[in-house]
């Protein structure tokens, strides 16, 4: 019997400090999400998603959008559109990104591809490269449950860059927060062991 109480108290306390973790990462997620962005940034580095034959899917989509409203706006900025080819698609992603900026009216001369990466670590490792020489801010631009990861990524990368955060699809929300915490969890794990 006194066992069992026990086993219960224990299970008890992980769900509650799990709880507590699952709640902190969701505030650092959120809070993240909704920095001011900074105008006339330097570059904007477009973080690659699922592409299906040709076509963005909507999370990519949604941080196309939201890059050409900026670089519209900010006409001396300059985009990096970052992301490989995976199974499932025809394309780079960042062909993608190109192809859909460039039918917002965004000058090709302004886009830059980096068609190598096939995660978020690659994405911002690879597209260093492409910073312009003289630039002294950058944008990253990814869903908003995203951006936090990924501007922890790009410190470790020695990149000070703030973030640009596009919605998250309404049909994705519960499959993508899980996945971030989860992938937060393996960032935390890795960064400790490191």
């Amino acid at each position: 019997m006194k066992n069992k109480s026990l086993l219960k108290k224990l299970v008890a306390a992980c769900l509650l400090i799990s709880m507590c973790y699952v709640g902190f990462l969701h505030y650092k997620i959120v809070e993240n999400s909704k920095l001011d962005v900074p105008k006339n940034a330097d570059y904007l580095i477009i973080l690659g998603a699922r592409v299906k034959g040709t076509v963005p899917s909507l999370a990519l989509q949604y941080r196309i959008d939201h890059a050409a409203m900026y670089l519209k706006e900010n006409p001396n900025t300059v985009a990096i559109a970052s992301g490989g080819k995976g199974p499932g698609e025809d394309i780079s992603e960042a062909e993608s990104i190109k192809r859909e900026l460039m039918g917002y009216g965004i000058d090709e001369s302004r886009i830059r591809l980096e068609d190598q990466s096939t995660d978020t670590y690659e994405n911002i490792r690879f597209s260093k490269k492409f910073i312009p020489e003289e630039a002294e801010s950058g944008l990253l631009v990814t869903n908003d449950f995203h951006i936090y990861r990924a501007k922890m990524i790009a410190d470790d990368e020695e990149l000070k860059i703030g973030g640009l955060p596009a919605r998250t699809p309404i049909q994705a929300l519960l499959k993508s927060y899980t996945r971030e915490y989860l992938a937060l969890t393996k960032y935390f794990i890795i960064s400790l062991f490191s």
